[in-house]
């Protein structure tokens, strides 16, 4: 029979999401690396005055790339729990799981240089 989890409250519900929260950041020192580049893009977006709309994309990104940790995270919490042996499949989709992290890194990277190296070229 499959697992069906007991009805559940809102407020139990985002209680929920925000402990997977942080139980996903824990010990990860890639979403700490990742929470110090938002929180150095943050900083450059305050400093360099950017506007309304590139500060909504700024913040799009940022939660875009920790979102897609959190669920590298996830895939690697059930892996382990699926499987302790070795196993080529697990490994190959644990993989592909980062490779999607660093796709959205990438694509992130390029939003912020688009928004700031115009500003910073401007200030030389």
């Amino acid at each position: 029979m499959p697992y069906t989890p007991p009805p559940r409250s809102w407020p139990r519900k985002f209680a929920s999401a925000a402990a997977g929260f942080i139980i996903g950041m824990r010990g990860q020192s890639s979403f700490l690396i990742h929470l110090t580049i938002a929180a150095l893009v943050i900083g450059m977006a305050i400093a360099l005055q950017v506007e309304a709309w590139e500060r909504c994309v700024l913040a799009l990104c940022i939660a875009m790339v920790l979102a897609a940790e959190l669920f590298n995270s996830a895939l690697e919490r059930l892996a382990k729990a699926i499987t302790s042996e070795e196993s080529e499949h697990v490994r190959v989709g644990l993989d592909i799981a980062s490779g999607a992290v660093l796709v959205m890194a990438l694509g992130a990277a390029a939003v912020g240089a688009m928004i700031f190296v115009p500003r910073l070229l401007a200030l030389a």
